[in-house]
């Protein structure tokens, strides 16, 4: 949708996924999964195109998903497209709102987590709404880093995340949920349609899910050698380096986290192959380089410090 659908419309999917855990554009799933739990329960792993982090899905989780034009100013401006979101859940009663970089909270418990990419030309813009999940899946099949809980003060995820219908006074099944929803994001705007994809859409989602999305390289990909490894928990999010330094010289640099960026990361990770590991050379080769292209608002002194290890935090 986001390459092939025409940029004079906008369009909003819901979606919902049987037993899956979304893994963030950026992250690890090794170490992001309890593997042998998610093979035994025939849990699906798939990555996405956004960053953040990774999230459980399962039927009774609704999932929303807006498609727009590329707008610089709505890039990891997550008010904007939460808005409308928040504005429906307070008129069914809940006490929505959005705190932390990309969170939707009720009383102070999780109940979305939202996440953007765009490829210069279109974005998207997507979350989840937990509305009725088994959120002791959640615990079993992720592994929280410890590093997450103990910056936001928390014991564990459990106590973090709620369902929607435990705010709700009338207990409704999800598809009802999900039409209120959509009467409600459109009540104040243009008449909407909906769209039907063709066969032969449905044959390039089809073809796409073959070559890309169910793929062992796409959603695991390979662990790269390393030697040293910089982790840090910025307010944008975690930053992972694993860095290999053979005779004095980058020659494997992968990062990992879940920040959210405008640019691939790949980029970054190739501008550092080849160069001393030397802070002299590190910040030489980033003199010209925005680095909140690729992770969002990190002072580059701070990166570089992680980097070559002057911060051990």
């Amino acid at each position: 949708m986001l390459r092939n659908f025409s940029p004079d419309n906008d369009y909003l999917l819901f979606y919902i996924n049987r037993p899956s855990i979304i893994i963030g554009s950026y992250q690890n799933t090794l170490e992001e999964i309890n593997y042998d739990y998610v093979k035994e329960h025939s849990i699906n792993v798939v990555r996405r195109l956004s960053g953040g982090g990774a999230v459980y899905h399962d039927l009774g989780n609704l999932n929303f998903s807006f498609h727009t034009n590329h707008d610089i100013k709505s890039i990891n401006n997550f008010k904007n497209f939460t808005a409308p979101v928040i504005k429906v859940l307070n008129s069914l009663g809940l006490n929505a709102e959005l705190q932390g970089r990309n969170d939707i909270l009720a009383e102070g418990r999780k109940i979305s987590g939202t996440a953007q990419f765009t490829n210069g030309k279109r974005m998207l813009s997507h979350g989840t709404l937990l509305y009725n999940s088994n959120l002791g899946e959640v615990v079993n099949a992720l592994h929280v880093k410890m590093s997450k809980i103990e910056s936001k003060g928390h014991k564990s995820v459990r106590s973090r995340v709620a369902n929607i219908s435990e705010f709700m006074k009338n207990q409704l099944p999800i598809e009802e949920f999900r039409k209120l929803l959509l009467e409600g994001l459109y009540r104040d705007e243009e008449p909407f349609e909906t769209y039907h994809l063709t066969e032969e859409e449905w044959k390039g989602v089809h073809q796409l899910v073959e070559e890309k999305y169910d793929t062992w390289d796409w959603n695991f990909g390979r662990s790269p050698k390393f030697n040293i490894k910089r982790v840090k928990r910025f307010p944008v999010g975690e930053i992972d380096l694993r860095i290999f330094v053979e005779k004095g010289h980058i020659t494997e640099f992968k990062v990992y986290g879940d920040f959210f960026g405008k640019k691939p990361i790949a980029e970054l990770e190739e501008m550092m192959i080849g160069l001393r590991y030397e802070r002299e050379d590190l910040t030489g080769r980033l003199a010209d380089v925005d680095i909140t292209d690729y992770f969002g608002d990190v002072p580059k002194d701070e990166f570089i410090s992680l980097l070559h290890g002057d911060d051990e935090s």
